[in-house]
């Protein structure tokens, strides 16, 4: 490999795949030979309960420019790929999931695009093989984010894409602790794309994203992009007081100009079990933002490195 800054960089969590390591390596060198011979893999243990630690470090034997991190317990799927980006040094860098539903033998096309003039391609995934209960609860998280954020968002496309050395120098100055990568790269607003590629099954394992996973992941990623749940509730607040305002109004009229009684207890009740709801739910949102507003000034380090192959420690770089 020749000496200074690779050409490009692969950056892919691991988590519940490491019967598939090796079949991912071989097929990433096999892809990135294509292009050149000056690249690096990095591979991220995001403490995996399968134990990959062992056939990373097999594989970084046997190959210099596969490189591991070992992160000290399990911090997420995009804390991983943050400290990958920490310690990729690529002109180019891909962000890959290590289960082979991304493709390696697409990333020749992602480079090839990117040629064209863009600062990220990414890979939209024109027939998804997860499963229907992951594709719908996908969609709905997107349709609720986007109205949240004021964004528009395709399901189809996740961390999958090239990215070139200045997308992800801009991308690893965002320190907050709310990490979700492709909304981070979106943010940036460079020029971008998408190209249509093939989506395989997994190769091993199963998702470890359960629905109480993406409730959290999808309850962070809005308070951390946008502050419009607060202004939804603030606008459901004045049209409750509106509406009490009107009906108040109507009873008042009803009872003096044709005598009719306010009605009993029941709406009374009904109103008060609303209101309460109304207002726990605002406290609610209110006490998410103060939430993270608290994490963010604890200014702990976003990963944590047991031990690292083939790499030099960065110092800062977990901050």
């Amino acid at each position: 490999m020749k000496s200074g800054k690779p050409d490009i960089s692969v950056v892919s969590p691991i988590y519940g795949c490491s019967a598939c390591l090796p079949e991912l390596c071989t097929r990433l060198r096999q892809s990135l030979m294509q292009l050149t011979e000056n690249y690096e893999i990095i591979l991220v243990n995001d403490a995996s309960p399968d134990n990959p630690w062992q056939i990373i470090g097999d594989l970084a034997n046997a190959d210099i420019r596969i490189k591991g991190i070992d992160l000290s317990r399990n911090f997420g799927q995009h804390y991983a790929i943050t400290a990958g980006l920490d310690h990729a040094r690529g002109y180019w860098v891909v962000v890959m999931d290590c289960d082979l539903q991304d493709q390696p033998e697409e990333i020749p096309r992602l480079y090839h695009k990117a040629m064209e003039g863009f600062d990220v391609v990414l890979a939209r995934r024109a027939v998804r093989q997860d499963r229907l209960l992951k594709r719908s609860v996908s969609r709905l998280f997107y349709r609720i984010f986007d109205y949240l954020t004021e964004q528009k968002s395709d399901p189809a496309i996740a961390n999958f894409g090239i990215y070139s050395q200045t997308v992800i120098a801009n991308v690893c100055r965002m320190r907050e602790s709310a990490r979700a990568f492709p909304l981070f790269v979106r943010w940036l607003g460079f020029n971008t794309t998408a190209i249509d590629v093939d989506h395989a099954c997994r190769a091993a394992g199963r998702s470890s994203y359960t629905i109480r996973k993406l409730i959290s992941l999808a309850m962070n990623s809005i308070i951390a992009q946008s502050n419009r749940p607060l202004r939804v509730s603030v606008q459901v607040g004045f049209v409750i007081a509106a509406a009490s305002l009107l009906t108040a109004s109507t009873l008042v009229l009803r009872y003096f100009m044709f005598g009719i009684a306010v009605a009993g207890w029941t709406s009374i009740l009904v109103s008060l079990w609303l209101i309460g709801g109304m207002l726990m739910m605002n406290l609610g949102f209110i006490g998410l933002y103060i939430g993270r507003i608290y994490d963010e000034t604890k200014i702990r380090p976003l990963y944590v490195i047991r031990e690292m192959r083939n790499l030099e420690s960065r110092s800062g770089a977990s901050r």
